[in-house]
């Protein structure tokens, strides 16, 4: 007879975590997905006379090496079974601390694999370590990696809630990188509420404390962020200038995602105030920029980009050629739904 993770874990200690925090990484984070699998507390299972074995610790750490691995192999599904085996064994070891990283790696396990509902749970599960244990800095990234997969899937009110308190924990202990992450990661949520102003200032402040870390990814993640919102606002000046630092920093550090984040916010920026010859030049950079990475995800969206820009300005048949071929990659891509919106377009400019 067999136990599952769940009431293993029960048995030892309860999840104290309040219920609004479950209603990542992310910009355009990311779009959210339905995951069909089983929940991990299903998939955890271990003999009832299982021995603890004086190796069993070493077989432990062996396995969340290999799992590391795994995941930078882009091989999510070995790394969560290599996981779940490390979990048991940690588990009978009473070891909270090496559970905590094991979850850590669990869930990012689960979000390449799409599978987000389980992602969160095992971020929970690593909160809780973190509760548990009194680690106030993991309760800070623990939070945020809660909320982040929260408002992903577009609950977006608890999300808040978990960042809002990250916000508070990160304070109390002076916490920088936590300060930057978990104030940028408010003012995301904001911005999803709908306040836009509230965001730009958590958002400036978030950027203080991003500074002082010295993380260019992170202080590029949160200019874009920024840009986002004084685009929302309708404040192209300010919009430019953030994006231009967001591009800037991306460009440094080879950061693709930032990169391509920063491009297409100052093509809207600037085709929506008629600086339409900019915005060109940004299309082409971001055009390099896809083939460079022989990325066709990437190249079917500067098409994409490519067209509406075109269409925006009447130019119907040179729009219509650029759908043309993002409609042939999406077909290479198999992206069913895309092509479908893809050709929709296209139909509607045939009969402009």
């Amino acid at each position: 007879m067999s136990q599952t993770l769940v009431s293993l874990f029960s048995s030892r200690r309860r999840i104290k975590i309040q219920p609004y925090i479950y209603t990542l990484l992310l910009t355009s984070l990311f779009l959210p997905a339905v995951a069909n699998a089983a929940d991990i507390t299903q998939q955890l299972h271990y003999p009832r006379q299982l021995r603890v074995m004086p190796e069993m610790r070493d077989d432990a750490d062996t396995l969340l090496r290999i799992a590391e691995q795994q995941l930078q192999q882009q091989a999510p599904s070995k790394a969560v079974d290599s996981l779940l085996k490390a979990l048991e064994l940690y588990y009978f070891k009473n070891d909270l601390k090496a559970e905590g990283l094991a979850f850590d790696l669990l869930s990012q396990a689960y979000i390449q694999l799409g599978r987000f509902k389980e992602a969160e749970d095992a971020a929970r599960r690593r909160l809780a370590v973190a509760r548990d244990t009194k680690d106030l800095r993991g309760q800070v990234f623990g939070l945020n990696n809660v909320g982040s997969l929260l408002l992903q899937q577009g609950d977006t009110a608890p999300a808040f809630e978990a960042f809002a308190e990250a916000v508070s924990i990160a304070n109390s202990i002076k916490e920088i990188e936590g300060q930057g992450l978990s104030l940028s990661n408010l003012g995301l949520a904001t911005a999803r509420l709908g306040d836009y102003n509230k965001a730009i200032k958590l958002y400036e402040n978030a950027l203080t404390y991003r500074r002082q870390t010295r993380d260019p990814i992170a202080l590029a993640n949160t200019y874009n962020n920024l840009g986002e919102a004084y685009q929302a606002v309708g404040d192209y000046q300010n919009t430019i200038s953030t994006f231009g630092y967001a591009l800037r920093l991306a460009k440094m550090t080879r950061d693709r995602v930032n990169e391509y984040r920063a491009i297409d916010g100052l093509v809207t920026a600037h085709t929506s105030v008629g600086r339409n010859e900019r915005a060109f030049e940004l299309l082409a950079q971001r055009l390099e920029l896809a083939k460079q990475g022989q990325d066709l995800g990437e190249q079917l969206i500067t098409f994409e980009s490519y067209a509406q820009f075109y269409e925006q300005q009447g130019k119907y048949q040179t729009a219509r050629n650029f759908y043309e071929r993002a409609i042939v990659i999406s077909r290479t891509l198999e992206d069913s739904k895309k092509e479908i919106y893809l050709v929709d377009r296209l139909t509607r400019i045939l009969k402009k």
